[in-house]
């Protein structure tokens, strides 16, 4: 597979999964990402042993899914930012890369000495990339974020997803969702800005907050609610369209789920029945216009839930194959994972592991032509720190004086 980023080096200073997950998308798409790490305890991910109350991996195993995801294909270096002796070593890095990409907070950066004005004095070429919670400007510019905060809770997905009347607002529906989506704004961006600097010649600074990309997920309520002054109403009904019962989800019999999403009811209502078995009802008057059937939309309801819910989750797919209309099965974890048109178009990626196992991901949605995408593991804690610095000059003798010193691993 052609990969477009083929020659791009990427500078990544940033560790859990919102910003790293964007470093994965770069690296899958051809760039050379060298991820640092703090010399003695690594990504601060790393030391994650459960997510959401279950165990991030399997038993004797070294691949956890929750750092091979976001940092699959780079090279990990161990160096000690905040040390005298890894200054030249991190200044050098910096020269050699076309893009700088962080979520350090302001004050780090500061300290750290890798701002965007001191990154710049060092190489005023370099794409800048900060990912915030709030964005670089404001009154929250120097506050931290999850995304269970910014994305998910003032990002407008909690309320959106949480029915009227609940005790607890809705969590999220996997872990690090808001990161991942995240992630792919900033890889977009920052292919942008590289295509940018090679006509004008001038580098970006790109500022990517976890609440600006909840804010775009759930626009279309935020910008009705704009327009009409005020918060949207909400209301609990049987079908997410009103007077459209097929618009919704409902339950099989053995407990699983099926979503319809068929738009135009009275197009899809007499053929919905016909493939169910319920033919008495595809001509009956009181569903034959949107008038009608808004007025027996309970009745509708009912015949549609009685169809799905008579019959097993496997029937349900096997009828509603052979229709036209707009349909979904409700998948888990597990199914999506053996989806097979997620297989078809390779984005369910083998990958090999430290241990030598063959283990599976899920790829970026992007792809390029029609080549099958090849990841690579995610590095083990600063496992290429001495081959990032023999390629900056450093001998054994070095990096031996490095190591003593306390700034590399």
């Amino acid at each position: 597979m052609r990969r477009p980023l083929d020659g791009v080096r990427v500078l990544e200073v940033a560790q859990y999964t919102f910003v790293p997950a964007a470093g994965a998308v770069l690296a899958d798409w051809g760039a050379d990402v060298i991820k640092i790490e703090h010399p003695v305890t690594g990504d601060a991910q790393r030391g994650l042993v459960k997510v959401l109350g279950a165990a991030a991996t399997v038993q004797g195993s070294s691949f956890a899914p929750i750092m091979e995801a976001p940092n699959r294909g780079k090279r990990s270096v161990g160096l000690a930012l905040d040390s005298p002796e890894a200054r030249p070593l991190l200044e050098e890095l910096i020269r050699r890369s076309d893009v700088f990409l962080t979520n350090y907070l302001p004050r780090v950066r500061s300290k750290l000495g890798v701002d965007v004005d001191d990154v710049r004095r060092i190489n005023p070429d370099i794409i800048y990339v900060a990912g915030t919670g709030f964005g670089m400007d404001g009154p929250d510019a120097d506050s931290g974020a999850y995304d269970v905060t910014a994305f998910w809770a003032r990002g407008g997905s909690a309320d959106g997803v949480t029915s009227p009347g609940a005790e607890r607002v809705a969590g999220m529906p996997a872990g690090a969702y808001g990161d991942n989506i995240g992630g792919m704004a900033i890889a977009g961006g920052i292919a942008a800005a590289l295509f940018g600097r090679s006509v004008s010649g001038e580098p970006s600074v790109l500022d990517v907050s976890l609440l600006a990309v909840g804010a775009w997920a759930t626009q279309f309520s935020v910008n009705l609610a704009l327009l009409t002054g005020g918060p949207l109403p909400k209301t609990e009904r049987r079908t997410q369209t009103p007077g459209n019962p097929l618009v919704a989800n409902y339950r099989t019999s053995d407990g699983r789920s099926i979503q319809l999403a068929m738009l135009q009811p009275i197009r899809y209502w007499p053929e919905f029945c016909r493939l169910m078995g319920c033919d008495q009802h595809a001509d009956d008057p009181r569903f034959a216009s949107l008038e009608a059937l808004a007025t027996n939309i309970d009745a509708a309801c009912d015949i549609v839930a009685a169809a799905i819910g008579s019959r097993s989750y496997a029937d349900c797919i096997a009828l509603l194959g052979q229709g036209t209309g707009a349909w979904a099965p409700v998948q888990d974890g597990w199914d999506l994972g053996h989806d097979e048109a997620l297989i078809a178009n390779g984005r369910i990626v083998d990958v090999v592991d430290a241990d030598g196992h063959t283990r599976k991901l899920v790829a970026n949605p992007v792809k390029f032509d029609d080549g099958a995408l090849s990841l690579a593991r995610a590095p083990q804690f600063a496992e290429h720190t001495d081959e990032v610095l023999r390629e900056l000059g450093f001998d054994d003798e070095g990096l031996i004086e490095l190591k003593i010193a306390g700034a590399i691993t």
